[in-house]
């Protein structure tokens, strides 16, 4: 029962943090904003997701990588946690040293005079994000892959192939 906790509560803090950047993304193209109005869009953004993103980055992280820890009877599953716990962890080190320093400068801004450079910093900004997202949706792949991945890796060699249906089973 508490591994089946532990793949539900990965699964939905997987989902709720890409989420987070997939909406980012969707709605993201910024290019076409005044300098002032991207400014004020960052900052909201920034003052609403630059604490909690970090956190639910962090438990990701940590929940995919218990999860990896205890799937030891499933090399094929615990491949797919250990990619996913890379993702996350990649895309979470992507945000602190790229993306963060950005969102700090953007926080000292006035929305009535942004600096001549504000459009390549948004750009740079939106670069990483895209990174970011990618490496979201790949390890939030790799994570619902394994979850949804059928028995254990002997259930072939144990069972006659007739006898064998398709099963949903979740981590580890």
């Amino acid at each position: 029962m508490a591994k089946r906790v532990l793949t539900f509560l990965n699964v939905l803090s997987a989902a709720l943090l890409v989420g987070a950047m997939f909406d980012t993304w969707l709605r993201g193209d910024t290019t076409d904003l005044s300098p002032s109005a991207y400014v004020q869009h960052q900052q909201r953004s920034i003052r609403a997701l630059n604490v909690a993103m970090p956190v639910l980055g962090i438990a990701v992280a940590l929940l995919t990588l218990v999860a990896a820890i205890f799937t030891r009877d499933n090399p094929r599953k615990r491949l797919l946690l250990v990619v996913a716990t890379c993702c996350f962890v990649v895309a979470g080190v992507v945000t602190r040293l790229l993306n963060q320093p950005i969102n700090a400068i953007v926080m000292t801004w006035s929305p009535d005079s942004p600096p001549e450079n504000w459009s390549a910093l948004r750009d740079e900004w939106w670069q990483w994000h895209v990174l970011r997202t990618l490496l979201g949706i790949c390890g939030l792949s790799s994570l619902i892959v394994a979850a949804i991945t059928a028995g254990r890796a002997t259930d072939s060699t144990t069972r006659p192939r007739e006898c064998m249906t398709p099963t949903i089973e979740v981590l580890p």
